[in-house]
Parts: C-alpha cells; sequence; structure tokens
C-alpha cells in the first residue's frame, strides 16, 4: 500500500503547474506594466517632437497657441492613460550650447547651503530679474532662440504591482521627456544687455 502510494504520479503535473503557477502571472503582468511604460515613453517623446515642431513656428509665438499646442500633446497621453497629469515647461536660451550646458548663474553662496538665497549677490546675466538655476529665461523666446521644451507626466501604474505585495501605493509613475529646437528666423535674434548684479530672495 506504501509502496503504491509513493510510486503513484498521477496529478504531478497539476502540483507542478500549481507551484509555477503564481511566479509565471507575476512576471507576465511585470512584463505587460513594462511594455506599457515603454510605449508611453516612445508616444510621449513623439508626440513632444511634433508639439515642439510646431512650436517653433512663428505663428506658434503667442500665449494661445502654445496652450493649443500643450492641449494636443495632453489628450494624446490621455488617450492612454486616462488619469495622468501633464505638465510643461519651455526655457529659452540663445546658444545650442548654452541650453546644453543649463548652467545657474553665478552667485555668492555665503552660507555654503548651495542656494540662492539670504540676500546671497548674484549676476543676473539674462536680465529678467530672477536668478535662474539653468540659465535659461521662461517661454518660447523669439526668432532664433534655442527652446527646451519639457513635458512630465504623472500616471497611475496600468497594473497596481504593489498592491498584490500588501504595499502602499506611493508616488505614481512619471515619465519625463524633452526636446530641444530653434525658433524659426522670422526676425533678428534678441540680445541681452549688460548683467546686473542683484540680491537672491
Amino acid at each position: 500500500m506504501i509502496r503504491r502510494f509513493v510510486e503513484e504520479n498521477r496529478g504531478a503535473t497539476l502540483m507542478e503547474f500549481g507551484l509555477i503557477a503564481p511566479a509565471f502571472v507575476l512576471m507576465l503582468l511585470g512584463a505587460f506594466d513594462l511594455g506599457h511604460d515603454l510605449y508611453m515613453r516612445a508616444v510621449l517623446q513623439g508626440i513632444l517632437q511634433k508639439a515642439a515642431r510646431d512650436s517653433t513656428l512663428e505663428s506658434a509665438q503667442d500665449a494661445g497657441a502654445a496652450a493649443s499646442i500643450d492641449t494636443k500633446v495632453r489628450n494624446q497621453v490621455q488617450a492612454l492613460a486616462v488619469d495622468a497629469t501633464v505638465n510643461f515647461s519651455r526655457r529659452y536660451y540663445r546658444t545650442f550650447s548654452q541650453a546644453a550646458a543649463a548652467r545657474a548663474e553665478s552667485w555668492t553662496d555665503t552660507d555654503g547651503d548651495g542656494r540662492c538665497d539670504n540676500g546671497e549677490p548674484y549676476t543676473d546675466a539674462n536680465n529678467n530679474s530672477v536668478w535662474d538655476a539653468d540659465g535659461g529665461d521662461s517661454g518660447q523666446g523669439g526668432a532664433k532662440d534655442k527652446v527646451v521644451y519639457t513635458a512630465t507626466v504623472r500616471y497611475a501604474p496600468l497594473i497596481p504591482m504593489w498592491r498584490l505585495f500588501g504595499l502602499s501605493n506611493g508616488d505614481a509613475k512619471v515619465l519625463t521627456a524633452t526636446t530641444v529646437l530653434a525658433n524659426q528666423p522670422y526676425g533678428d535674434q534678441g540680445s541681452y544687455g549688460a548683467p546686473v548684479v542683484r540680491n537672491c530672495p
């Protein structure tokens, strides 16, 4: 009787499947979630490239046109993730090298905290009366200016894996896409006056 029980192998496949199935299902769910993230990233970058090209046209220089372009990007992102929030920023520079460097305006860090604050003096190189951590100006700029256009998307995961392990949600997923393009040369490029020394807030 005992020997017969030991040699019995009917149902072994079912037991093996029961052991392997949870890990296999988790692996599939993780692959689907990763695939969705990669697809979101690719779509966001493609949409942003098209929107950025539209933004560099002279006809897109007013705030209403920029808002319309942002809305097109937001609508396409929300077609993939309904609850997604999309935020945009535009920073412009006079040259591509300045845009690539994104170097902070120089300041004297008297208190050594790495921030421009407490009335510390700084050199306002672009004369916008604000210390710029990236050396750029906010907005679309003008003719021939180089624009760094960024979209940041926050959305809930397609498959909330964290719930399977009883973990808290934490932050939503965050994707960022950035592109740099030059405004059309429809006029003379602007220039800054002499740098002015100001004080940090």
